[in-house]
């Protein structure tokens, strides 16, 4: 049982670590002057921050299933999310984006700092609120960390998938870039330019709803409760998009989750309790 309740903690870890790793995999691509290079480092990069989404959902539930929650776990969450959610994502977006000279150097270090800073000032917030009930498990106020990175990784992903650079070449190409092949390579690349700027403004507005009180389901928990045959068979159609095409997948996911808030604060929807407890997408 000791083992069981040091678990959550150890999942907490992994999560720290692949986001230290994802901030390691940027550097790489930094340092790559091939433009092939940088794109397979910074998808590593992207991956692992997508990874520890897994990780971070987990070790709350966990922690719940376990009765294994105390203070040094709760600290434990935030830090490391801080570190996977709030520091890497920001780095990674400011690496793209001066790779690809968007704008100015210093534009782009405001807006990565910012969007950190707000994801910092959420977890600390959400440490002073947080609460172990299964109850607050169920809705968030303000946008998780989690699902912010999840965002804003997704779309840098998808301005690379776009372009063709980690689709893969040859015999080796997969479905999304066989699909892809069949649009103007003008047209990709605007595209992706397009997703770059989207990236650079959505830095701000992503940490700035991160520290609002706007509505947001617990997606995780919602997926986990659902129960019956057609909940089995959306998981298993889930599943099967993701394996085919997983960051055009990854990539509506996110947005519609990014939207479905927005569009519940723009509807005078009710709000949500504060967000409490282990902090998931």
């Amino acid at each position: 049982m000791r083992r069981a309740k040091s678990l959550p903690n150890l999942l907490t870890l992994g999560n720290a670590f692949l986001g230290l790793l994802a901030i390691s995999k940027g550097i790489d691509a930094l340092t790559a002057t091939d433009p092939a290079l940088f794109a397979r480092h910074f998808e590593s990069a992207c991956w692992f921050v997508l990874g520890s989404l897994l990780l971070d959902a987990l070790d709350g539930r966990v922690a719940r299933m376990t009765g294994s929650f105390s203070d040094l776990g709760a600290q434990l969450d935030s830090f490391a999310d801080a570190i996977t959610f709030g520091v890497a994502p920001g780095l990674l977006a400011k690496m793209l984006l001066e790779h690809h000279g968007v704008l100015h150097a210093r534009l782009n270090f405001f807006a990565a700092a910012l969007y950190a800073l707000m994801a910092v000032l959420r977890l600390a917030r959400f440490n002073v609120e947080n609460d172990h009930d299964e109850e607050h498990h169920r809705s968030f106020s303000g946008l998780p960390s989690p699902a912010a990175a999840g965002v804003l990784v997704a779309t840098m992903l998808m301005s690379l998938t776009i372009t063709g650079s980690i689709e893969g070449t040859g015999s080796e190409t997969t479905l999304v870039g066989q699909a892809l092949a069949g649009i103007p390579e003008e047209t990709r690349a605007s595209l992706a330019a397009g997703l770059r700027v989207v990236t650079l403004l959505m830095l701000p507005v992503l940490g700035l709803l991160m520290v609002s009180r706007v509505p947001y389901s617990h997606a995780f928990s919602a997926l986990v409760a659902a129960r019956g045959r057609w909940a089995m068979v959306r998981l298993v159609v889930l599943l099967l998009v993701l394996y085919v095409a997983p960051v055009p997948t990854l990539f509506a996911l996110g947005w519609l989750y990014f939207g479905n808030g927005l569009l519940k604060a723009a509807r005078g929807g009710a709000r949500g309790p504060v967000a409490t407890g282990r902090e998931a997408a």
